[in-house]
């Protein structure tokens, strides 16, 4: 009996600990950033590691800015294409997680992500790129510790200064020097549009800047911007 006690402590109760204590931390991390800015995030550092295996000296672009310095067209332009609902959620958008799972499934492919902000923040702040039902499960739990402990405009700021907008392009003050030459504060509707529309796949979307679908997608969020319900 206590043979087997053991063996269930060991297959059981460590690998139940250690996931206990690796949620606290995680929750720690969190709490730490309600007041304090993250220098860099698990996507980041994923990416300047690619990098530096081709050219070692490589660095990222990323600048941070406060949340009064980036214009609300930029605001209101990512709400509008990648969260509509960002005001009102919990953290997770059930409705648009159906739809994508309905539009999916129809396509046979994954066409649609139903992600919100802030699940997308929980995963650039600590998961891989990698694609599994753990990670995914995982991420869940992050965005409830972040809807738990940030208000909307905390988790909008962090998300708006850490998310990719290219190779090596971090956050939106990167992202608007380097595509139009402007800080992030003095971003027209426009400009704003694009940038929103090049979130879901940056890294292709940087390198061609004049794609049809970035056109029409752009000039589709024009008309939903003034919409969009700013934290």
């Amino acid at each position: 009996m206590r043979l087997r006690r053991g063996w269930l402590f060991w297959l059981v109760g460590v690998p139940a600990a250690l996931v206990i204590l690796l949620q606290l931390w995680y929750f720690v991390q969190v709490c730490w950033w309600v007041n304090h800015n993250p220098s860099s995030t698990a996507f980041m550092r994923e990416q300047l590691e690619r990098l530096r295996q081709k050219n070692p000296k490589a660095e990222l672009q990323h600048q941070w800015v406060p949340y009064a310095r980036i214009s609300n067209n930029l605001k209101r332009a990512i709400i509008a294409s990648e969260d509509a609902n960002f005001a009102e959620h919990e953290g997770v958008d059930w409705e648009a997680l159906q739809k994508a799972y309905e539009k999916n499934a129809k396509k046979g492919k994954v066409v649609r992500g139903g992600s919100t902000i802030t699940q997308q923040l929980a995963k650039n702040l600590f998961l891989s790129s990698e694609r599994s039902y753990v990670r995914k499960v995982q991420e869940m739990l992050i965005t409830f510790m972040i809807e738990a402990v940030m208000d909307k405009r905390r988790i909008f700021e962090i998300y708006l200064n850490s998310v990719e907008w290219g190779t090596g392009v971090f956050g939106c003050e990167a992202a608007s020097r380097k595509y139009f030459g402007v800080p992030a504060a003095k971003l027209g509707p426009a400009e704003a549009a694009r940038l929103a529309v090049m979130l879901p796949n940056p890294r292709f979307f940087g390198r061609h800047l004049d794609s049809n679908y970035l056109n029409k997608r752009s000039a589709l969020i024009l008309t939903r911007m003034n919409s969009a319900d700013l934290p």
